[in-house]
Order: C-alpha cells, then sequence, then structure tokens
C-alpha cells in the first residue's frame, strides 16, 4: 500500500507543541536489554557541505576553503585506513582534479578503490528542487558522471542531500533513472519529521505518483533532526551531541552555543563519553526499523585544516575502540560512507545489497513531494520560490539556448561526415564553448544560485556565466547553421569575428533585457534563417526590426508570405520613425532551418490595434496585452482582438484582460487580472531570501510532473505557496485554466478560481538563515507567460482526475508549453556577406509524436587530449503524460501519437546511426535490451537516454 503525501498532510494538525531535549519531537526510552541478540551497528559518515557559491563566489570558496579541504583529504584517508570520507559536488572536485599532479590522482583513485572515499550523487551541483526544470536536472547530473567516468572510471550508488530546501520525486526518480539505488534528504517540514519518526517511516521506497507498479522505487532516507550538522545528527539532543563536535574543543573559533563544550578523549573519561554517546545513538535508532544507524559527521566546508582531520578521526577512533572493545555494550561502531550504510541496511532487512529487487519489502512506499518547507514556527521557505527573478529567467534562456545549440552541434557534426571532405568548421571550439555552457548552468542548479539565496556579489557572478554562456551558445547556433544551410559547403569558412549569419537580439550585460537587433532591408533581398528546436513542424510567429515598413517577406520557393508591420514604440505615445516591427508566420521544419527573404517592396498591412492577432493559436501572449493602453482613453469600452479560436476583451482603462470568449462551443469566461502587494509582518521574525512571512493584507498595488496541491486552511497563507516551474492550473468538471511559465516563480490558489503568482519581492532585512543580507537588488525583469483556457470533452473523466494522485497537462498545454520556452530562433544573413545560395535543412523525416520530446541530443567527448566531441551522442527522450479528456479539435497540432513508439532510423535521416544502445539516464550504466534497438518504445512520463553511434 502506498501512503501518499496529500493523505499525511490531511492527517497532521501542524500544532506546534515543546517536544523537549528534541524540541520538535518527542522524548525517546528504551530498554538496555534490546540490543542483546543483534547489537546495533553504528556508520558514522564524515561529510564536508561545500557550496559552489553562497557567501563568496565558487572560485574564492576553492581557494580560501575547498582546495584545502581535499588537499588534506588524500594526505588524511592515507593515515589510517579506517577512515572515511564522501563527497559530491563534482564541479569542485573537477576544479581541483585539473590542478594536482598524477600522483596525487593515483593516490584518489587508490582511496576510491579501497572504499575510504566515496563520491554521493556525482551531480555537478546538489541542486535546488524546486525552481529547476528537469531537462536542466539532467544536465547536471550527466556532466557529472560524464566527468566521473572519463577520469575516475566511477559510478555513484547513493544520492546526498542535505541542503535543499525542500525535495521532489523528479529528483528521485532521475536518480534512480541514472542507476542509482538509494538516496538521503534532509530538509522536510518539521512536523512531517516527526510523524515520520513515530511512525519509524523515515526510511521508505519513493515511488512516483503515475507509477503503476515498483520500477521507479529508490530507497530513500530521511535525516530526523533540524539541520545536518552534528548537533543535530548523533542523537536527539543538540547540547549533547554538540560534545562530539571535536571541531569546537575549547580555543578553537567556534564553540557550542549550549555551553558545554566538548572534552579531547582521554583513558580517563573514554567510559563515560562512550556511554553518553551511545546513548544518544540508541535513541536515534527508536526511529528506524532496523538495527543499522546512519550518523553523519560534518558540515558546511568542514575538515579544512589537518588540525581538525585529527580531532575528529583520532577522538572518534578512541570511542569506537572503546565501545567495539566492551560486548556487554552490544554496538558494533566505525566510519563508512553512505553506500557502506546502505549496503549494512540492506543486508540486515534481507534486500538485495545494491539492487532494487527487494523481495519481501521491509519498508513503506511512499508518493508525493516534500514541500513547502519549514524547519520552525511558521517559517516557510516558499521566498525562494522567487527571490532574484532575472536570473531564474536568465537560467530559462541558457537553458533554451544550449539545448538548441546541443541538438543542432550534433546534426552538424553528422553532416560533416556525411559530406566527407576537410573543412573549416569550430569542432572542437564549438565543444569547448558547449561544456563551458553546461557547466555554467549546472552551476546555477545549485541551491543557493537558482534559489536568489546568495549575496549580491555572488548572484553577479553567476549572472556573468550565464551571460556568458548565453553569447558563446549563440555562437555555436550561428556556426552550426551556417553549415548546416550553405548550399555549396565548400565555400564554408569560419571567421569568428565577422560571423556569416548574427542573431535578431543581443544582451548587452549580465543584468539588462536584451534589445532586438535592427535588420536593414534594401532592393537586394536580405535573408533571414531560422531554426525550429523543437523536435514537432510548427508554425509560429517571427517578430524581426527593420530599417522600412515596406517590405516583402518571400519563402525559399520565392512565394511571398503574408506579414504585417507594426510601430516600435520609443514610449507611451511615440513611435520610432526609422525602426519598425515585421511579423510573420513562419513554416518550420522538425529541428530545421527554413531560408525567408526580405526585401524593399510594397508594404504589407499596418498595424491598426483591433487587427492585432494572436499568436500561436489559442495562446496569448501577456506581454502583448499590455500595448492596448496606449491607444485608449479611461472611459472608451473595451478592445476586442481576435483569431479563429478566441475573442478577448481588454480594459481600455487598465489594459488588462476581462473576458475570454472560446468560438469553439462559444461560452465565455471572466478574468480579473489585478497586481497586489505583501508587505512583511511586524514579528520580529521577517520575510527575507528564503522566507515569505506576510502581513495577512495583502494591499492592492512544472515541475517535470505537476503535483496536485490542497490549499488548507490550517496552515498560514504562506505555507500554501508552491514552486511553479513549468505551468500551474485550475479546473473543474467543465473546463481547465493553465498558466504556462517560461520561468520559475512561487504561485498559490488561496481561493476557489483564483490564481496568484509572485513576480517579485524587495526585501529590507535578513531572514536569520545565513545569508546576512536583504534583498535589494531587483532589476526590470521580462516574466513571460501564456495563458490557456480548455474545456473537457467528457465529464465522466474529470470524476477521475478529481481522484488521482497525479494530473497530466493536455497535448495543447505541453505544445504551448514548447513553443513558449523553445521559440523560433531567427539569424540574418551579415550585410557584408555576398548573399550565398542557402538551402532549408530538414534533419528528420517526420515530426516526433507529439507526446515525445527530444530533452537533448548531446555530443559526448572524446577519449582523447584536447576536449573535442567523439562520434558518439547522448539521445535523452522524456514521453509526456497527457490528459485525454480535453478537446483536441482547430489546434492546429502538426503530429500525432503513437503510443509511446517511435522508429529511430526513420526519424533521423540525416544522422546515419550506426549503432543505437539504452543505457542509463547519465550514460554510467548499459542496459542489455532483446529488442530492437530502432524501434523504441517509453512509457508515459518515462525519460530514457540512448547511446548513438554516428559512423
Amino acid at each position: 500500500m502506498t501512503e501518499k503525501m496529500l493523505d499525511v498532510y490531511d492527517l497532521l494538525s501542524f500544532d506546534n507543541p515543546d517536544g523537549g531535549v528534541w524540541k520538535q519531537g518527542f522524548d525517546i526510552s528504551y530498554q538496555d536489554n534490546e540490543w542483546d541478540n543483534e547489537p546495533l551497528q553504528v556508520f558514522v559518515v564524515p561529510h564536508s557541505h561545500n557550496d559552489p557559491g553562497w557567501l563568496k563566489t565558487f572560485d574564492d570558496y576553492y581557494r580560501d576553503q575547498t582546495q584545502h579541504i581535499l588537499n588534506n583529504m588524500v594526505v588524511k584517508l592515507h593515515e589510517d585506513s579506517r577512515r572515511k570520507m564522501i563527497w559530491s559536488e563534482i564541479s569542485y572536485f573537477s576544479k581541483w582534479w585539473d590542478n594536482i599532479d598524477e600522483q596525487k590522482r593515483d593516490a584518489v583513485r587508490r582511496l576510491i578503490e579501497s572504499g575510504q572515499l566515496e563520491v554521493a550523487t556525482g551531480g555537478w551541483v546538489m541542486p535546488d528542487e524546486a525552481s529547476t526544470h528537469y531537462s536542466a536536472l539532467i544536465d547536471q547530473l550527466v556532466e557529472g558522471h560524464q566527468w566521473l567516468e572519463r577520469n575516475l572510471g566511477v559510478k555513484p550508488k547513493t544520492g546526498w542531500a542535505v541542503d535543499p530546501f525542500g525535495h521532489t520525486p523528479t529528483q528521485a526518480y532521475l536518480l534512480r533513472q541514472a542507476g542509482l539505488s538509494n538516496m538521503l534528504i534532509q530538509r522536510v517540514h518539521y512536523t512531517v519529521k516527526k510523524h515520520f519518526a513515530s511512525q519509524k517511516t523515515l526510511e521508505f521506497f519513493w515511488r512516483q505518483n503515475w507509477d503503476q507498479d515498483s520500477s521507479s522505487d529508490i530507497l530513500c532516507h530521511m535525516m530526523p533532526f533540524y539541520s545536518y550538522d552534528v548537533p543535530h545528527t548523533c542523537g536527539p539532543d543538540p547540547k549533547i551531541c554538540c560534545q562530539y563536535d571535536f571541531k569546537r574543543l575549547p580555543g578553537g573559533r567556534i564553540s557550542c552555543p549550549w555551553r558545554i563544550p566538548p572534552q579531547a578523549i582521554t583513558d580517563n573519561n573514554v567510559q563515560e563519553r562512550a556511554q553518553t554517546l551511545l546513548d544518544q545513538y540508541r535513541k536515534k535508532s527508536k526511529l528506524f526499523r532496523t538495527n543499522v544507524l546512519l550518523v553523519p559527521l560534518g558540515d558546511d566546508f568542514r575538515y579544512t585544516e589537518a588540525v581538525e582531520w585529527d580531532q575528529q578521526f583520532d577522538n572518534y577512533q578512541k570511542l569506537f575502540d572503546y565501545m567495539n572493545s566492551h560486548p556487554e555494550l552490544h554496538v558494533q561502531a566505525q566510519f563508512g560512507t553512505i553506500s557502506d550504510y546502505f549496503e549494512a541496511l540492506r543486508k540486515s532487512t534481507g534486500m538485495d545489497p545494491v539492487g532494487i529487487n527487494v523481495g519481501q519489502l521491509a519498508l513503506p512506499v511512499l508518493s508525493g513531494d516534500f514541500f513547502t518547507y519549514a524547519d520552525r514556527d511558521d517559517h516557510y521557505w516558499s521566498g525562494y520560490f522567487t527571490s532574484r527573478p532575472f536570473y531564474k529567467r536568465l537560467d530559462r534562456v541558457l537553458e533554451s539556448h544550449l539545448r538548441a545549440a546541443e541538438v543542432l552541434y550534433s546534426l552538424t557534426l553528422a553532416n560533416i561526415q556525411k559530406y566527407g571532405q576537410p573543412n573549416d568548421y569550430p569542432s572542437v571550439d564549438n565543444y569547448k564553448l558547449l561544456t563551458e555552457a553546461r557547466r555554467n548552468l549546472g552551476l546555477f542548479q545549485h541551491h543557493d544560485a537558482i534559489t536568489g539565496t546568495g549575496k549580491d556579489w555572488v548572484v553577479v557572478d553567476y549572472g556573468t556565466r550565464l551571460f556568458h554562456s548565453i553569447l558563446n551558445v549563440k555562437r555555436v547556433i550561428v556556426s552550426s547553421a551556417h553549415w548546416l544551410v550553405l548550399k555549396d559547403k565548400q565555400t564554408y569558412f569560419h571567421d569568428p569575428s565577422n560571423p556569416f549569419l548574427q542573431m535578431d537580439d543581443v544582451q548587452p550585460s549580465q543584468d539588462a533585457l536584451p534589445r532586438k537587433i535592427i535588420f536593414e532591408v534594401h532592393e537586394k533581398p536580405r535573408l533571414l534563417v531560422v531554426y525550429n528546436p523543437t523536435e514537432q513542424a510548427r508554425m509560429s510567429m517571427v517578430t524581426v526590426y527593420v530599417t522600412t515598413p515596406k517590405v516583402r517577406v518571400l519563402n525559399a520557393l520565392g512565394h511571398v508570405v503574408r506579414a504585417q508591420v507594426s510601430a516600435v514604440w520609443n514610449d507611451a505615445s511615440h513611435a520610432a520613425a526609422d525602426v519598425f516591427q515585421l511579423s510573420f508566420v513562419a513554416q518550420a521544419a522538425p529541428l530545421g532551418l527554413s531560408v525567408y527573404q526580405l526585401m524593399e517592396g510594397m508594404e504589407p498591412r499596418t498595424e491598426a490595434a483591433k487587427y492585432m492577432f494572436l499568436q500561436d493559436g489559442r495562446q496569448i501572449s501577456v506581454s502583448e496585452l499590455e500595448h492596448f493602453r496606449q491607444f485608449y482613453q479611461q472611459d472608451a469600452a473595451p478592445v476586442h482582438i481576435e483569431n479563429p479560436h478566441l475573442k478577448l476583451s481588454i480594459s481600455t482603462a487598465t489594459g488588462l484582460l476581462e473576458k475570454m470568449r472560446l468560438k469553439e462551443d462559444d461560452s465565455e469566461d471572466l478574468v480579473k487580472v489585478e497586481f497586489v502587494l505583501y508587505g512583511t509582518t511586524s514579528n520580529k521574525d521577517k520575510s527575507g531570501a528564503y522566507l515569505f512571512l506576510p502581513d495577512k493584507e495583502a494591499t492592492l498595488g512544472l515541475f517535470l510532473q505537476v503535483q496536485p496541491r490542497k490549499t488548507m486552511a490550517k496552515l498560514p497563507l504562506q505555507a500554501n505557496f508552491y514552486p511553479m516551474t513549468s505551468m500551474v492550473y485550475l479546473q473543474d468538471s467543465s473546463g481547465r485554466l493553465s498558466l504556462l511559465t517560461a520561468q520559475s516563480l512561487g504561485a498559490a490558489s488561496l481561493k476557489s478560481g483564483q490564481l496568484e503568482v509572485i513576480m517579485d519581492r524587495r526585501l529590507n532585512q535578513d531572514d536569520n538563515r545565513g545569508l546576512g543580507q536583504g534583498v535589494l537588488d531587483n532589476k526590470i525583469t521580462a516574466n513571460s507567460f501564456r495563458l490557456l483556457l480548455e474545456k473537457r470533452s467528457s465529464a465522466d473523466e474529470a470524476q477521475n482526475e478529481e481522484t488521482a494522485p497525479y494530473s497530466y497537462p493536455s497535448i495543447l498545454s505541453h505544445m504551448s508549453y514548447m513553443y513558449l520556452n523553445h521559440p523560433l530562433i531567427s539569424m540574418a544573413v551579415n550585410q557584408r556577406s555576398d548573399n550565398p545560395s542557402l538551402t532549408p535543412y530538414s534533419p528528420l523525416s517526420a515530426s516526433f509524436p507529439c507526446d515525445m520530446h527530444l530533452v537533448n541530443l548531446r555530443a559526448i567527448q572524446s577519449k582523447e587530449e584536447g576536449g573535442g566531441p567523439s562520434e558518439q551522442a547522448a539521445l535523452i527522450l522524456h514521453r509526456k503524460g497527457f490528459d485525454c479528456g480535453f478537446s483536441n479539435r482547430n489546434t492546429g497540432l502538426l503530429c500525432t501519437t503513437t503510443r509511446g513508439k517511435i522508429h529511430l532510423e526513420k526519424l533521423l535521416t540525416d544522422l546515419k546511426v550506426k549503432s543505437i544502445t539504452p543505457v542509463s539516464l547519465s550514460l554510467m550504466h548499459t542496459h542489455n535490451s532483446d529488442a530492437d534497438p530502432q524501434e523504441i518504445s517509453l512509457k508515459p512520463m518515462e525519460i530514457r537516454t540512448y547511446r548513438l553511434q554516428l559512423s
């Protein structure tokens, strides 16, 4: 029987009684003879939590702390083979590896082989799990695992996530698909921890909401107490546990806030000290079902100095030696890695030692997620769902451009192989740019980066990395598109300072909005290349800025394309005289490049507000609505804009949407849009970068999976805000209103039929979670959304939807999301180039099925030195779950569904694939498969990776 988190929330009263020494828990007691038959087995796991940026930048932390931790690790683990250590952030590890000599590298390899050092998770960072998009989570995991494969031959088995502020089952699913067997989480609501501890369900199999069997299960350990530091990991009493953090010995830089310091262990005090610690171990073990106990030993940036290694390891070894040499204590204690712990746990429950085949389930099964997190009182961490929204948006811009560049780059390499002659294409340089972009995007998934919880200058450092990588992946796109559309490949010439193609927008600096490039248009045709980064054919609006209102647009066959010229507004009442906005509907093949000609000629339809048409069929771009304020007086009648699907009424007083009419069934919905402002509470504890603590009155002013949420009156307002990573929707039996988003923000539905999204936050004060500053670095941010109104085609499906533990978007919603997050990319041929012959490029024989998403087609690095590409690529596919209960009539979708089947060789006609091997998500493990690898079949929601060998 699977327990669902929504049911757990229903059950709990969320009162907060004083639990004694374990303030948020309860008193724990035990009988002395409980371990007589089966001794307690204790694994003390040394760890050092290294944030890749927070109060210092990544590079400053590395210089001041991390490199010393890793250097000392090699020396200090070598001194005693009983010592153990785990490490998780590959961003730091790889930087260190590049700076050490071969002798030291060999020493590291020996420590890994002997089991003294374990790499846990092995991602580029320990990512945030609220604001991150699943494709970026995959990308940073692949980057870390590929680095490990190339440099150490290591395959992580266990996930370690002690610091992300809440946890998503999406991350559990990705770890499982990557071939990991176990995982650990820490930051979970204190009331949930207490409930799980009282039921002894802190260890469970975490299962996906949609999973019908156990194929997605991963063994998960939830830490029971307040923090991952030493005072909160040895047992329930922090006053006692702090005395066993030997970095806090008197005379050091840090001490115990409970005012009882640690004592160095001697022959005189070892008996009392061991018995006091064992009492904590026994109490902690009473919260679990087995006699195997996990005790983490570490904190942020620990083990920097050699003396700290000696303080911790020597004192603990004396305690272990005493315990283990007194059989009447019935305990076996030692240092261990996190996988040492899980192997012993599995053995004690009769499970498969590493695999997932669990036989008789000794542990419960759970589904759902752990948001929104509170660490004490009403301190809900829902503020960071929105903090620093400018960079949450920039993250998605890089993400979508990086994917576009990866795919186009892989297609270009394949095309060059087919062409078969030496050429000027910069494949190694481009690969280096892609690698750096993967790493900068990966770094930003860190739980103090995308969250907006770093110091101001650290935020600027992340922003600068994202900004540089956006510029660099655009260079990759431009040089690749140049090769692919060129009719005569022999004329290809790569000139980085004067590229053949020019993007249609440019971002001037890391904290500024992009600006449109203005293309000059004369009698001689100006060529425009349009790239469709999605795997379905599509018709979408392309908008470019040109120097004349008299423009004609021709397609590659020379036919005239319907176009519209609009004014470019310098401000609310002045139109520019020398710049005009040209809009036309481009037809784009899947992953293809289309070619258009812009030439001076007759004027197309000019703009009047009532002619403005809606992009992409049924979707409305919220920013388009803004323009209407400019044209109308306060008291005029509403403005209407329409297309074949929709008619909208917009208030002339506010410029905001008031009514939506669906033409399909002539139904009308009233919409009210308003802006509100929350102040912070007047209490002592106030909102900051992490926490949202509002005054209760507001004054006017996707995850990979959609988690169903219940707004609960028993919780404070801020507890009912959740992360909106890709979309949020409200529904009833007749229809659904979806808000699709191009950036992650906090959202809530506090009243029936009402949706609230927090757009930005400005905070004068710190919220006492270590950051030590408010958030006052607000930027003008172009948040981007789509609003989608859909009618259910049958009411009986709505009944199932109400009770199901999961919920799916419609096909149309998935498509609209793709259009919003992966817009067409327009490039013009440089003015200075003679117009060579260009030809459209279409790599696929047909669109992918509507529900099949190409997450990435990622070139794999060559084993040779030099950092260039190999002849292999990783193809990552995701079959989206969708709700069939919505009408698909007249949506203009240019794709079909095939029940999850896809024939790769027939689709990827341009790739000339030699072999296709199914592998784990991050390519660590190869799957044996009897099935025809060309014919691929995915279950709904499944994400799969294939290794392509290109001839």
